[in-house]
């Protein structure tokens, strides 16, 4: 049984750090990425990555200021995100998918349950 579990968000100011992590058991994927939602929005792709991480794939809004890693060992996807702004503000979803290159929601087969980051202005 698959299931993806994130880890590592919370409130922080404008301008600071958070770390997401999300960790996969029973199986690996060729694509794991993040994806974020605000109230009253639709989900949003944020970032991916191939198994290797030579792939890196990030939305335009945090290009420069995320940055997307993977572990293989642990089976984990991290997010660390700099300078970060009240805009970023939105519950966080790790995802994964067998296949290559995926930036939409609907590419993407499992989810985890979402963790909520909160920027204060």
């Amino acid at each position: 049984q698959v299931q993806l579990v994130e880890s590592g968000g919370g409130l922080v100011q404008a301008g600071g750090s958070l770390s997401l992590s999300c960790a996969a058991s029973g199986r690996t994927f060729s694509t794991m990425g993040w994806f974020r939602q605000a109230p009253g929005k639709e989900r949003e792709f944020v970032a991916a990555s191939s198994r290797s991480g030579i792939s890196t794939y990030y939305a335009d809004s945090v290009k420069g200021r995320f940055t997307i890693s993977r572990d293989n060992i642990k089976n984990t996807v991290n997010l660390q995100m700099n300078s970060l702004k009240p805009d970023d503000t939105a519950v966080y979803y790790c995802a994964a998918s067998p296949g290559l290159k995926q930036t939409h929601p609907y590419e993407y087969d499992y989810w985890g349950q979402g963790t909520q980051v909160t920027v204060s202005s």
